[in-house]
């Protein structure tokens, strides 16, 4: 694969980021450590967590802006439209960005940070990486203000190919604006256990936020069917969320208190140990555009039983995952076919394969073909732009056109109070590095 023309300027920009604990936190600090690698200045930028606020660094140097701004719900923060303009513009001239890369549909701080970077002039970029529907109220909000961010975008990333199309039909966005580059896993991170475990007891894990969405109630019916079926079965989850309380119920109802072990919420250093105590990963997901947890759980040689929505058909071939309708007899059918299966899988191959098929320098490679092709792409004057929302919608469109007006002119006036110029530029790490090693 070529390599990047040049080296870019980076602001990864998300409400989701460490020490949260997901796939877009996951994804967006293993694919910024891959670019640095690469030679690129890589920025993060997300919202305060708890006394985590101002400049912070983590590995490799990578630099982490913890906005002044507490989560409002489910980890965002409150959509201000504008307030954030000011501390977003200083970072922005503070560290030289070119591109402006945005993470998460469902991010508000991702929505309003590519918004000023448009207006400031800058190569914007948006990954999505879950899916949403069409018809209940959440999802029709959602897909507007989807409408509005990507309606002025340079190119858009998703996850998979389902994502891709779910994304273009939400948005209205060009399909060929659209690149597919999928997640990764840390295979060095993530590996089998030094011994094969006995298959006289199978053990069964689950590893997921205990919400509706990650099929919580889904697993309250299909445990109790499993462990009458199958007396040599136990399971293990790991996990935490609102839905915990149903599945303790069914624990207690079913008295399955010595072959359902509840952990609790489980710190991403420790899942690894979790994993490879077990033989088959169950994933019930109702809905998913790429699930990490699947390539974690096969890189760490357990076989994968999950249900077939979104993306999840994508992620493994036929002979690593066993796919069920999201429906409990069906789940039960592919666990029991999962367990004939368990004699012929080998932990160190499939361990193997994985190092092959998925790699976070190959996401990165990829995804610096999207930054060189957003880099081509020729600058818009706000004149030129305001046709691109005006077609969102014949009451929307023209919300959207006084929403970058209003936004133009503040970022006119603070040109103006504050020019650029008095704004001190930030030193490169790698220069300042460079310069002790000369002398």
């Amino acid at each position: 694969m070529e390599e990047s023309r040049s080296k870019h300027r980076i602001l990864m920009v998300s409400d989701f980021f460490y020490p949260n604990f997901g796939g877009v936190e996951s994804h967006i600090y293993y694919l910024s450590q891959c670019l640095l690698k690469r030679g690129h200045k890589v920025v993060i930028m997300s919202h305060a967590y708890g006394n985590r606020t101002g400049v912070r660094y983590i590995t490799n140097n990578l630099k982490v802006y913890y906005i002044p701004w507490r989560p409002f719900l489910m980890q965002n923060t409150l959509p201000t439209f504008y307030l954030t303009l000011p501390i977003i513009r200083t970072i922005l001239i503070r560290e030289k960005i070119s591109i402006v890369h945005g993470h998460q549909a469902f991010s508000t701080l991702c929505h309003e940070s590519l918004m000023h970077a448009r207006t400031m002039g800058c190569k914007v970029v948006f990954t999505d990486h879950s899916l949403y529907g069409f018809a209940d109220p959440g999802s029709i909000h959602m897909n507007k203000i989807l409408q509005f961010t990507l309606a002025d975008i340079d190119h858009a990333i998703c996850v998979s190919h389902t994502s891709k199309e779910n994304t273009v039909l939400r948005s209205g966005i060009k399909p060929e604006t659209v690149f597919v580059v999928p997640n990764a896993v840390d295979t060095a991170m993530f590996t089998p256990a030094p011994t094969q475990l006995a298959r006289d007891e199978v053990v069964i894990v689950v590893i997921s936020r205990l919400v509706y969405r990650k099929g919580a109630d889904l697993l309250v019916e299909v445990i109790p069917e499993v462990c009458r079926l199958f007396p040599h079965v136990r399971f293990i989850i790991g996990g935490d969320g609102p839905k915990r309380v149903r599945l303790e119920e069914m624990r207690e109802k079913f008295s399955l208190q010595d072959r359902v072990e509840m952990l609790g919420a489980v710190p991403h250093s420790q899942v690894r140990s979790v994993l490879i105590s077990g033989h088959i990963f169950l994933n019930s997901s109702l809905t998913e555009a790429f699930c990490i947890a699947i390539l974690e759980a096969a890189s760490c040689g357990l076989l994968t039983v999950s249900t077939r929505v979104g993306g999840v058909p994508e992620v493994l071939p036929e002979d690593m995952i066993v796919l069920a309708e999201p429906a409990p007899q069906d789940m039960v059918r592919a666990i029991e076919q999962a367990i004939d299966m368990l004699p012929n899988i080998d932990p160190q191959i499939m361990h193997s394969r994985m190092k092959s098929y998925y790699s976070w320098h190959d996401v990165a490679k990829r995804t610096e073909i999207v930054y060189d092709c957003v880099m081509d792409s020729s600058n818009k004057s706000i004149l030129e732009r305001l046709p691109r929302y005006l077609i969102c919608g014949a009451w929307a469109g023209k919300i959207f056109c006084l929403v970058m007006i209003v936004n133009f002119i503040l970022w006119r006036l603070l040109e103006f109070f504050q020019p650029a110029e008095s704004i001190e530029e930030v030193p490169d790490m790698a220069s300042m590095c460079n310069h002790e090693d000369d002398n």
